[in-house]
């Protein structure tokens, strides 16, 4: 089998036989990770981020100017809205030139995960400006205003057409990213606040009620504050450490012991995501007495990337059952130089 490296067996006197096979990754044992598909999929969201910065940065000051000369809210909390959306945008974009910095001696993955800090700075911004939104149409309510209805049409109309471009230029190729998510997520909010004012100009145009301005920006503001908890609950649970929502330790063993001929037992397993889409693993299993065990180790690792993704699994061999084994079982279960074809 082609491999980089052949296995190793750490002999520190604890558990010699121990193996930690890290197959399929062309790096040495420094873990200088070189994922070689990342930059061409970082390359292409981070143009994509970029144009969508400047675009909502300028529409950002054209809709605040608007709605403070026709005095519409709905116009003024969607440029808010806008403004957190540029300030998100800008740090998607840092985090994306963060995160392909290489890894070094410090920081063995590298800058990856400042790509969910971001995500996660987005989403607090979606709250507050959900806070801002909120507190303003009460302040309208109490101190109704009046509303120019034609210069907030059409700053109403021209912001949703710059918003369905943003979100179709964003949505070509991959969208898995954390931040792209957290990008889409701002520009369907804006694109919902342009409707919102598109509805609120209308009304006040043939009917002069005012009130349906800050209404509707409330209404609005929910359907934000829904997108925004979905993002922050997923970058809280890759902060965290979480594993995939179907690669549990629960799903991990019992595929497994189901698929792999040879396999006694599979134990001390953790999953958890580096970042958006990229998965590690490490986990313990006992092979049978007798099996060849370095083809065991090759076809439990294929089956963790084919089936759960996993592009980063670390094989542990337990020969005893536990981790305190002995150096003299492992000539009885293991033929050094079976399933090596380098």
């Amino acid at each position: 089998m082609a491999n980089s490296h052949s296995d190793h067996d750490h002999k520190d006197g604890s558990c010699g036989s121990q193996k930690h096979d890290h197959s399929d990754h062309g790096h040495g044992h420094d873990h200088d990770h070189d994922h070689s598909h990342v930059p061409a999929v970082t390359q292409d969201n981070e143009r994509k981020i970029l144009v969508s910065f400047f675009l909502i940065f300028t529409f950002m000051v054209i809709e605040a100017v608007g709605g403070w000369i026709s005095g519409s809210l709905a116009l003024l909390a969607d440029a808010g809205h806008m403004l957190t959306d540029a300030v998100a945008l800008g740090l998607a974009y840092a985090a994306f030139r963060f995160g392909r910095r290489a890894a070094d001696k410090q920081r063995t993955f590298g800058y990856m995960r400042f790509e969910v800090i971001a995500g996660l700075v987005n989403a607090l911004t979606l709250f507050a400006i959900v806070g801002w939104i909120v507190y303003e149409a009460i302040e309208r309510f109490q101190s109704p205003q009046p509303v120019m209805a034609g210069p907030m049409m059409a700053v109403a109309v021209a912001g949703l057409l710059v918003n369905i471009f943003v979100l179709w230029y964003l949505t070509r190729g991959d969208t898995e990213h954390v931040n792209v998510k957290g990008a889409i997520l701002h520009v369907m909010g804006d694109l919902l606040g342009s409707v919102g004012a598109i509805v609120a100009a209308i009304t006040i145009w043939y009917t002069g009620w005012t009130p349906i301005d800050p209404i509707l920006s409330v209404l609005v503001s929910l359907l934000v504050l829904r997108s925004a908890w979905v993002l922050f609950k997923r970058t809280i649970h890759i902060l965290l450490e979480g594993a995939p929502a179907d690669a549990s330790t629960v799903d991990v063993t019992a595929h497994l012991l189901k698929t792999v001929d040879g396999l006694e037992n599979v134990s001390h397993v953790h999953v958890w995501m580096i970042t958006s889409g990229r998965s590690m693993a490490t986990l313990h299993i006992q092979p049978k007495a007798g099996v060849d065990v370095p083809a065991v180790t090759k076809r439990v690792e294929q089956e963790l990337k084919d089936k759960f993704n996993i592009e980063h699994p670390t094989v542990a061999i337990d020969w005893q059952g536990d981790a305190a084994c002995s150096l003299e079982d492992a000539p009885k279960t293991i033929n050094p130089h079976a399933g090596h074809d380098h």
